[in-house]
């Protein structure tokens, strides 16, 4: 039987609606899985329901995590928050967590997973991270292309899935992970020294990158596969 994943809605602030990229739930069902995007909820009856059919989650995109979540105050170049999705994403996550059910983390999905385990965030990274300006993290489209290179650590899992030491990604994104959270490991580096790849090293499966393999096609080997080890994490 396929296994039901629950996929992270993402939020159109002017038109006040949900809505997905294709790509998050095409890689789930090319990998074998069944995707379904949750609705934008917090009530917890709910949520536990939701949470007896999915096997696992994905933590998508979108909007900046609140600096509160993380003990800061905001910036003037933070971007705007969505108090529903943070309020949501961090009941899915305990739950995942408490079940140990497979997550896996894109984008914004690997700083709010850093977040809700203790790390904190730069807001935004061409004012606050040095290295930023030696590599783009904020490419133009389109997205289906590498724009820089990342380093995969020995220990991670993504070293052992992709059997390859580097690895070439597109990137769209202002802000990262600052503090690493304690019980992370790195799996992933920009040249620059930004983390890009994280697992928790006392899950089964738990893992979050900062690039987006939803945008790079169904050519790509490397995306195909990190989706389909997702998808056996749910099993």
């Amino acid at each position: 039987m396929k296994p039901v994943i629950g996929v992270i809605p993402l939020f159109d602030d002017k038109k006040d609606s949900i809505w997905m990229v294709p790509g998050y739930m095409e890689g789930i069902r090319r990998a074998g899985g069944i995707p379904m995007m949750l609705p934008l909820t917090w009530e917890k009856g709910d949520l536990e329901q939701i949470n007896s059919m999915c096997r696992g989650y994905l933590f998508t995109g979108g909007h900046d995590v609140a600096p509160k979540l993380y003990g800061e105050t905001e910036s003037s170049l933070c971007g705007p928050a969505n108090r529903q999705r943070d309020q949501l994403e961090t009941y899915i996550f305990h739950l995942a967590w408490n079940d140990d059910k497979a997550v896996l983390g894109i984008c914004r999905g690997l700083q709010l997973i850093n977040v809700l385990m203790g790390g904190t965030l730069y807001q935004d990274l061409p004012s606050q991270f040095q290295g930023s300006k030696e590599i783009e993290h904020h490419m133009c489209p389109p997205y289906d292309r590498p724009c820089h290179q990342v380093k995969l650590t020995e220990e991670g899992p993504l070293f052992r899935l992709l059997e390859k030491r580097e690895l070439g990604v597109n990137s769209y994104h202002h802000q990262g992970i600052k503090k690493l959270a304690p019980g992370l490991g790195i799996s992933a580096v920009a040249e620059d020294g930004l983390v890009e790849g994280i697992y928790a090293r006392d899950k089964r499966y738990i893992q979050a990158i900062q690039w987006h393999p939803e945008f790079m096609g169904r050519e790509d080997r490397d995306s195909g596969k990190i989706f389909r080890e997702f998808v056996e994490g749910c099993k």
